[in-house]
């Protein structure tokens, strides 16, 4: 184990590495401030620069966006009332009230402190835990990895917000596409059509593009009349001694909520900071000033939607389930660049594991300082208009979908589903649950296939094992919740 800490550390700290995570963490702040440009296209975009590095440096670099990304958010919703990603959502209730009283800059440094803190709390939880959860791992037979599958394919009911029905057919639809190609126990052809490029399936970077990039950019030219105007500018940024120890308790908070919700699959970053902001709020002495400006309200928040970035790596890296909407497209990004997580990760590749393990607190203390150097220059930023920053994202889209493979087909496939996805998109339809579907679908079916040839076809052998019944039953029970869960929302 010390040795792995000890080459793991070597690996993050070369030179060439921290310029990398420097510039996925810079990236992902940027991104996260401009409202419209998510997380996951974030990592989509910075996804075919990252063919030509070594996996540990690619993972490094999309790790720093991740990080950065989740914190960026904030920037847009303190300064303009907008969030920049859906996980800064509940930073707009106390924080652009702050920026209304001219303290953007503090409701900034405040966002930045609770960040990098969540980020460091949810960090120790993932190098306790995710080693563990990988050892148990090993235990598991065909059938308890399908029973996996299917306990991961139910996120797609708590992502899919409150259209589970459209979640399901876009999960479905998902779960189609992985079945298109050459089935892999027999060698047949399934849904080719005769077309030879489709013998392989569908490659899934043009899939991502497609479906989150393209398809947001299609959205982005329709409003692109709706520019928000920045109306605060950035004066007083340090905070007092008070100030900084009003935030300890809430920073606390945060990082609990935000470390179990991010652990547990399906939930993710929204959900952890209304969470924990309610939380905090019913517990204050002062829950009468929550709404109107307080950086207790900013801390709770911001810690909670980082250390939700450390829980949720912990089942997407030791079991190869995402924790969360993010996680899914960081999962598929992992699988792109030759990356497989799950538990023989942790044995095949531990300087890997480690080294990422290592980058990962690199990336809190590059985020503090980026952070804090990029809150003077936030307000230029965000005066970028969609018009110009469209078009850009565009042409790196269409780069991105051909160096791939130099390939015309592969940008065709990305323009084909960048309009499936601005249809889901004007329908309602969520996008996650497809890429679930993709991603989970041969998982599901290779270990499928191959329980019941191990079990000549008897089918009770996914209840038989303890693992695989516990892992139904788990199904079962996040369907139920997040049924329940809907039905609450819509009283």
């Amino acid at each position: 184990m010390t040795s792995y800490w000890i080459e793991g550390i070597r690996i993050a700290l070369q030179p060439s590495n921290i310029l990398l995570m420097f510039i996925g963490t810079l990236g992902g702040i940027i991104v996260g401030a401009l409202p419209g440009i998510t997380s996951s296209m974030g990592i989509i975009l910075l996804l075919p620069f990252t063919f030509y590095l070594d996996p540990k440096s690619a993972l490094l670099m999309l790790a720093g966006m991740y990080s950065g990304s989740m914190f960026g958010g904030s920037i847009s919703a303190i300064l303009l009332g907008v969030p920049g990603t859906p996980s800064a959502a509940a930073t707009l209730l106390d924080g652009h009230p702050l920026a209304k009283q001219g303290k953007a800059g503090k409701a900034i440094l405040t966002a930045l402190i609770a960040s990098t803190s969540g980020g460091i709390l949810s960090g120790i939880t993932l190098v306790l835990l995710a080693p563990e959860l990988a050892s148990f791992a090993l235990k598991f037979s065909p059938a308890d990895y399908f029973s996996l599958s299917i306990f991961g394919l139910t996120i797609i009911a708590s992502v899919s917000g409150r259209n589970i029905l459209k979640g399901l057919v876009s999960g479905l639809f998902g779960l189609f596409l992985a079945t298109v190609g050459i089935e892999n126990i027999r060698g047949s052809e399934r849904f080719t059509f005769g077309i030879s490029a489709l013998t392989a399936g569908f490659e899934l970077l043009p899939v991502l593009i497609g479906i989150f990039a393209i398809s947001e950019i299609l959205f982005g030219l329709e409003e692109r009349n709706k520019e928000e105007k920045i109306q605060h500018q950035i004066s007083s940024i340090f905070l007092s001694k008070e100030e900084l120890k009003a935030i300890i308790i809430p920073i606390l908070v945060g990082a609990i909520i935000g470390i179990i919700i991010g652990v547990i699959p399906g939930t993710g970053g929204t959900i952890a900071t209304f969470l924990a902001y309610n939380q905090l709020k019913n517990w204050s002495k002062k829950k009468e000033k929550f709404g109107s400006g307080i950086i207790e309200g900013v801390a709770v928040v911001e810690c909670a939607n980082n250390a939700v970035t450390g829980g949720a790596m912990v089942p997407t890296l030791a079991l190869g389930v995402p924790g969360d909407v993010v996680t899914a497209v960081m999962l598929g990004a992992m699988i792109l660049i030759g990356i497989k997580p799950g538990p023989l990760l942790f044995q095949s590749s531990p300087d890997l594991v480690y080294s990422f393990f290592a980058g990962w607190f690199i990336i809190q203390f590059l985020m503090l300082i980026t952070g804090f150097v990029s809150t003077f220059s936030a307000p230029y930023i965000l005066r970028v208009p969609k018009k110009i920053l469209m078009p850009i994202i565009l042409i790196f889209a269409i780069i991105g979908s051909f160096a791939i493979r130099n390939s015309l087909y592969d940008v065709g496939v990305t323009i084909v589903f960048g309009l499936i996805g601005y249809f889901m998109k004007k329908q309602g339809f969520p996008e996650t649950p497809l890429i679930i579907g993709l991603i989970l679908g041969p998982m599901a079916e290779q270990n499928l296939n191959r329980a019941l040839i191990i079990s000549q076809n008897d089918w009770s052998i996914f209840i038989r094992s303890p693992i695989s019944l516990t892992l139904l039953i788990l199904a079962i029970i996040s369907i139920l919740l997040s049924l329940i869960s809907v039905k609450k929302e819509s009283r």
